[in-house]
């Protein structure tokens, strides 16, 4: 997968002067009003990452296989056996291919059939998300896939990333879906390269839905992306189970 701005992006949102106070890297220009604590999703591939991530003080985990991918769907055995041992949520990233993130009907069928299962194995949350062909919000199938979801939380992952929509047009559809959370390096290849367009969509989101950075997070980084950004929430592998200012 290639990540890139949209098109015309800088141009049709130029920075303003606020958002030049807000996108403020300086330690002394830290926003005073954010939250103290970050909280930390953090990416499993195995029953002792999670263990491990758990110990650490994670505030949930995701869980899934095949990182070299982009994540792909957890064998059942081991998200029964992930949600029994761990006391921390566990949502579960349900993506049956690495081809796109396309879906034709019998992939519709595997995804909600996985829901399925994900929902009576106890887990906390299900990560999905669907593209057009043409790379927009395929709308019609993530209708399918939150009501397949319900009562549980939908996060709609990385996918936003090779949207080929406004980045804000996109957002908007996924909050009007009810997805509760977004993991986005903001289009960018990392969530620090994406600072800027990741402000502005927490911003915009408000408390309809979380904006969750993702993406090269890092001990050294991720500090400053929560002052550039106003995130609260982060998602990765390689930074600590939690951070407290």
């Amino acid at each position: 997968m290639s990540f890139s701005l949209v098109p015309g992006f800088a141009q049709r949102y130029p920075k303003t002067d606020e958002e030049t106070v807000l996108l403020k890297e300086d330690a002394g220009q830290s926003r005073p009003h954010r939250e103290s604590r970050l909280f930390i999703e953090s990416c499993c591939t195995d029953i002792d990452k999670a263990l491990a991530a758990e110990a650490g003080g994670a505030g949930r985990i995701e869980l899934c296989v095949d990182l070299a991918v982009g994540g792909l769907t957890p064998p059942r055995d081991l998200i029964s056996e992930v949600v029994s041992k761990l006391s921390i949520p566990v949502n579960v990233l349900v993506r049956p291919h690495a081809d796109s993130f396309v879906y034709d009907e019998a992939a519709l069928q595997q995804i909600i059939s996985d829901i399925g299962f994900c929902k009576s194995a106890g887990v906390a949350g299900i990560v999905v998300g669907a593209l057009t062909p043409e790379g927009t919000i395929d709308i019609p199938a993530m209708r399918r896939l939150v009501a397949a979801s319900q009562p549980l939380p939908v996060t709609f992952h990385r996918a936003f990333d090779v949207c080929s929509q406004d980045p804000f047009i996109a957002l908007d559809q996924v909050i009007s879906l009810g997805c509760t959370r977004l993991l986005s390096s903001g289009q960018a290849p990392t969530a620090w390269d994406g600072r800027r367009v990741l402000a502005l969509m927490v911003r915009r989101a408000g408390k309809r839905l979380i904006v969750m950075p993702g993406r090269g997070v890092t001990p050294d980084n991720i500090e400053k992306l929560a002052d550039a950004t106003g995130a609260s929430e982060f998602h990765g592998s390689s930074i600590p189970s939690s951070l407290t200012r």
